[in-house]
This record gives C-alpha cells, structure tokens and sequence, in this order.
C-alpha cells in the first residue's frame, strides 16, 4: 500500500463502515455517527448493529459482509473478542483500514497477549493496516471527517488550518482540539494512534507529508515506539520545511530499573527518547501549552546551521513585571540574554528611549503608545546582536491593545523571531496577535519553552543507522576481562591486566605495578559494593593477602558466589574520569552515553545521550554537553585532558551498534581514565551484556 492510499483510506474516504454504532444519543458509540452528519461529511456511512434496524434514523447492517461495497475506513466501537472478528472479516472483504477502539490487547501474558498476537497474525496475513487498538479515532475538518468517539469533537465549525496532530492519547486529541479552538489554531488533521500495534505514529505522519495544505506537526508522546518510521518521517518533514514540535510524557527512569549497569540508569526511557527526538530534528516541547502556541513560532524558523544554538535574546517590555518574567524564564531554559550594543542603545535613545545595558528593555517610562512599541522593535529586530525578540505587553493589551498589541502584530514577518508574552488575560490582544502571525503566549514559562525548543533543533542525522533489533532476553553478562576483549576490539584502550587463580597465584606482579586487584564473576558487576577490590599492590605478598581479603568480604556479602578468579590491573591516574555505555533500547535503538565517570556517576546525571553509532564531531558535542568535562578543558589552571582521545573512544563505543556476530546489548567503561593532553584515556572497569550464544 502506497502512503497515498493509506492517507486517503485514513482521512479521506468515500466510505465508512461503524461497527457496534449505537442507537442512543449521546453514548461513546453513537457519537462518530452523530459527528459525521454533524460536520457534513458527504460520503457513504454504513451503521453495522445486528441488533438494530435502524441506528440514529439511519438503516442499520447486520453485518459488513452484508454491505453493498466495501468501505475504504471501518470503525470497531465494539468489545475486544468482537473487535479481533470483525477485523478478522475486514481483512477477509479488503477493507483498507480498520481503526479499533476497544483496549483488553496489552501484553499481559493473558487474554490479552493472545488477542494481540491474534491482531498481529490478521494483519500479516492479509495486508489490512490497523489503526490502534485503543483508538479514539480521526478527524479532517476540510472534509468533514469526525470519525471518531471523543466527546470534544461536538464543536459544530472547528475549522481547518494547517497544524496535523498524532497522539498516542485519544483525550489530549481532543484537549488539543478545543485548545486550538480558543486559539484560533486550525488543523489540517488529526489521528489518535492508540497502542500502534501495525501502524505507527511515524508511517501515519509520513504518509500525510506530501499533503501541501499542511504546514507543521504537533505530536503527543506517551512513548517512543516506530522509531524507524519516525525517523523516516523527520527527515521528510525536514526536506519539505514542515516543522514539528512534540510533547512527551513519562520523564521517569522506570524501564532502567532492569539494567545492570549506570549506563541502564542513565539512559532511562525519558532520556532515550529526549535524545531521538533531537536527533531527528523534532522540537521538544516541556509545557503542554507551547505544542500549539509554539506552531506560529516554529514555522518558518530555519532549523539553525549549528543545530542546539543557545539563541540570544531580546525582551522588550511595558511592565517591568512582565518582562523581569519572561528574563527569568528564558535565563532558566538556556537563553542568552545579552542586552543591547552600544549602538542599539544609541538608536533607541534617538527615539526617546532610554536603554541600559541589562537584558530588559524597560519602555514604561517612554510611555505606552504604538509609537514607543513599534519604533523600539523596529530596531531591536534590526539590531545583528539578537536572534529573537520577544515582546512583553502590559494592562493596556486587555482593554486597549491597539497601543502596545498592535504593533508586535504589525511587525510580523519581518524575517527575525518574533513572540509575545501577554502578561494580562487578553483574548483579544492574543487573537490579534495569532491571527497576524506571531507566536503569542500566556505564560512566561511557555515562551521561553517555545523559544528554545525552536533554536535547539539540529537536522535530523543522515545515513542510516544499524538496523534496529529488540535485545533476546537470553543474554549473559562478560566478567570484565570478557568485557575488556569486546572493548578493545572495538578500539577502547585497556588497561594491562592478567587473569589469576585463588590456587594458583604467581610469586610477584603479572604486570607492572602497582596493581588493582578484583574479584573476576559475571555475577559481581559492581565490585566495590561488596568489597571486592583493592588497590595499590606492589609485590606477590601483597596480591596474596589482597586476594585472600577480596575472597572474605565477597563470602560474607555474596554467599552464592564462589571467589576463584581475580583480576590483576596496572593502575593509571588521570586527570578525570569519565563514564562511556552503550545500550540497545528496545523501542529507540541502540544509544551511546557519556557521563562523568564514577562510583556517583547516577547521581550526578551529568550525561548527554545520542544514537548510536556516532563520529568524532558529534563525541565532541557530547563532551561539550557533560558539565564535569569543562574542568579538563583549562579551567581555572586544571591540567588539560587528552578530550580528543575521549572523543575517539566515546565513537568506538557507540560502533558496538554495527557488531557483528552476538550482538550486545549492554557495554559500559566506567571509568574511562582521561590522561593528560596528548597521552590517550584508558579503560579501567568494565561492564558488557550480550545475547548469549547459541
């Protein structure tokens, strides 16, 4: 099926078939029917009820086989087990798409892990593309199509525009609709995924993005699943100047309660998804409101040649109030703020206005008059040293917006961002200034969320990246000399170390010292936890007693592990430490981590995340992103670190994507010993997880 054909079939068919359509006004089931004729759609609609005659004065079809032709969209409103039959009967006519609305699919290990599978198997089988399940369906105003059983879409004349919206959330669709109403944001199209067991939110966008009537996305994210298609997605939308913002749920770290290593606990599902998002161009947005406030800003924006610029901004005021917000809500999210040139301010002062070199252009004391606005943005929107200008109204944009509204609206367009904060509740000053075009908010904390979702875009990365694949859940954990053979295959200096036997130890050092000795067990992945190393051994006596030391504590602390082989390490001192892991995220893929390295490394969460594999400029980026690595960069006469190598160490990690044979599922370095400039970084711990072989 062509992604024209499945955009027709999805919002715009001929005809529609309801199955379960209820006769009672008002019910979850009746409201698609009593949508459709509400909002004028013109095609053909077949109620299918066996046990009606008629369905909301409508002939009703006993089954869909019955129908006189096959409709191109069928709509099960019906229970789970009726919903798998009447899928299994579309699939059997050729019905194009089959949107299913029941829940009772979730993998559960029960019922509902059988009627998926059962799902999944109609779908392969015969080529139907199911929408769901768990959708609240559809909706293209420009056609009428309110295919769908959300109560918000009751609104009589929504009207179209050009924003298209997925969500993975029937209720934020319609939260999204009447948002959009308020605001005098139209749509395009929207489309409630569900639980996207066949198609997925990114072949559903991709599919729309040929549509020339649509200008950007709004997506609702409660999960990242499809990244191949969004991925394929991004890049279209990115190639065809369609911006798109996306609001995620579920900043939590759950799914990396199962990783063995920091790495797992770093790179939880928020943070993998935070990390694809930026990677594919995709403006994240922190606060619900800046999804549609933030479309006017959005477009039109060219996604920065640097990508994650830090944008300077201008804020320019009425209210000393208003625009002391608006600073401290841009400072907080990473905004410059860098205050007018000398020049700017002698432009201004030519005017009338009287500018310090704060970051707050304060126009109260010049007085609230379009003149004062609309000759200060003038020249602030000229002025080379700001990116953006964002416009702060005071009381006067509730009762007489044309003095201090009307001119952020009359400088529209003008080639530079432009947004407004409106400090008062103004509708009429934000309707105006919407309808001209400019990004207009409610919150301070909004449009500096807005602003700096738009600068931080980058485009999405070319090539394609390793085939994504869900880790087995038979795998094993390498104990760190397993580990060190993966790490330096892969071009990760190791430290030089030897592997030695309770019974069988050497009479001195096996490499130069002095030495770490540890406790060598898959099953003892954090070693100091339990006492199993110790440090600066400089002779065969003292690796004797360490390892009759090690073999003691991990007898007490673990008393299902047998203490047999150690690890013997020549210890390296750095000027840092850093922690590097690699991870195969079942629904992002696989992604590389960089962190400060340590025992504290969780705690501290300073990292930056990417897909995986990545080359030596993005590493760098990565570096620049991790706060702890600033010290190794000269900072206040701290001996330089050799980054580069950390760079070309952070890539080879990141290479374990495209490994071949056993593929692996976990790897970390922690730490990675950062030598000083000029003198390489070294592995001294490690950690890999891989599926085990057959």
């Amino acid at each position: 099926m062509t992604s024209d054909s499945l955009y027709e079939a999805l919002l715009s068919p001929s005809s529609v078939a309801i199955v379960g359509a209820s006769d009672t006004p008002g019910k979850t089931t009746a409201r698609p029917m009593e949508y459709l004729r509400r909002h004028g759609w013109k095609g053909e609609l077949f109620p299918v009820n066996p046990t009606r005659d008629t369905v909301l004065g409508e002939r009703s079809w006993t089954s869909l086989s019955a129908l006189p032709v096959v409709p191109d969209h069928a709509f099960v409103l019906t229970g789970a087990d009726l919903a798998v039959e009447a899928v299994h009967e579309c699939a059997g006519l050729g019905v194009t798409v089959v949107t299913v609305m029941a829940d009772g699919f979730l993998e559960d290990g029960g019922r509902g892990s059988a009627r998926r599978a059962e799902l999944k198997e109609i779908v392969r089988a015969s080529g139907v593309r199911l929408l769901g399940p768990g959708s609240l369906g559809v909706f293209a105003p420009g056609a009428g199509l309110a295919l769908t059983a959300n109560a918000a879409f009751a609104e009589a004349d929504p009207g179209e525009g050009g924003v298209f919206v997925a969500s993975q959330s029937g209720s934020a669709m319609g939260a999204l609709l009447s948002r959009g109403l308020e605001m005098g944001v139209g749509f395009r199209g929207m489309v409630s995924t569900g639980n996207e067991l066949d198609l997925t939110l990114g072949e559903i966008c991709l599919a729309s993005v040929g549509d020339p009537r649509i200008e950007s996305y709004a997506l609702f994210l409660e999960n990242i699943q499809g990244a191949d298609d969004l991925r394929a997605f991004a890049r279209a939308a990115a190639e065809r100047g369609k911006p798109i913002l996306a609001y995620k749920l579920g900043r939590t770290d759950a799914g990396a309660r199962l990783a063995v290593s920091h790495t797992g606990a770093l790179s939880g599902d928020d943070a993998v998804a935070d990390a694809l998002l930026k990677d594919l161009g995709i403006a994240r947005v922190r606060t619900f409101e800046a999804l549609l406030e933030g479309q006017n800003l959005v477009r039109g924006l060219p996604i920065p040649s640097s990508g994650a610029a830090r944008p300077r901004v201008c804020v320019l005021s009425t209210t000393g109030g208003g625009g002391a917000m608006a600073v401290d809500c841009l400072a907080a999210a990473g905004a410059d703020l860098p205050g007018p040139s000398p020049e700017t301010i002698d432009r201004l002062a030519e005017t009338g206005i009287v500018a310090g070199h704060g970051a707050l252009i304060d126009l109260t004391l010049a007085g609230t008059r379009y003149d004062v606005m609309k000759g200060a943005l003038d020249i602030v929107l000229a002025a080379p040293e700001f990116d953006a200008v964002v416009a702060v109204p005071g009381s006067s944009a509730r009762f007489h917006p044309d003095l201090a509204v009307r001119p952020i609206a009359d400088c529209a367009g003008n080639g530079k961002p432009l947004a407004a904060f409106v400090m008062p509740a103004a509708p009429e000053a934000l309707r105006l200034l919407r309808n001209s075009g400019v990004a207009a908010f409610r919150t301070a904390e909004a449009c500096a969320d807005a602003l700096l979702a738009a600068f931080g875009r980058r485009r999405p990365a070319a090539g394609d990246l390793p085939r994504r694949r869900i880790p087995s859940d038979d795998s094993e954990i390498l104990d760190e000399a397993g580990s060190y053979e993966i790490l330096s295959g892969a071009g990760v200096p190791c430290a030089s170390h030897a592997v030695v036997t309770a019974g069988r130890l050497p009479s001195g050092l096996p490499v130069p010292g002095p030495v770490a000795v540890k406790i060598l067990s898959a099953d003892v992945p954090h070693k100091s936890d339990v006492g199993g190393v110790v440090l600066r051994v400089t002779d065969g006596a003292g690796l004797r007693a360490a390892v009759d030391s090690i073999a003691r504590s991990v007898r007490e602390r673990l008393p299902g592990v047998v203490p047999e082989r150690f690890l013997v390490q020549t210890m390296a001192r750095g000027v840092g430490e850093a922690l590097v892991g690699f991870r195969r995220d079942p629904d992002a893929g696989p992604v590389v981590v960089l962190a400060a390295g340590g025992v504290l490394a969780e705690l501290y969460r300073d990292r930056s995340i990417r897909p995986a594999p990545v080359d030596t400029a993005t590493a760098r980026e990565m570096i620049d992103e991790v706060i702890a690595f600033r010290a190794l960069a000269g900072y206040r006469g701290i001996p330089m670190g050799d980054l580069d190598a950390l760079a070309h160490a952070v890539a080879a990690v990141s290479r374990l994507a495209e490994a071949d044979g056993a593929a692996i599922v976990e790897a970390e370095v922690n730490p990675l010993l950062v030598l000083p400039e000029g003198q390489g970084v070294v592995a001294v711990d490690a950690l890999v997880r891989r599926e085990r072989r057959a």
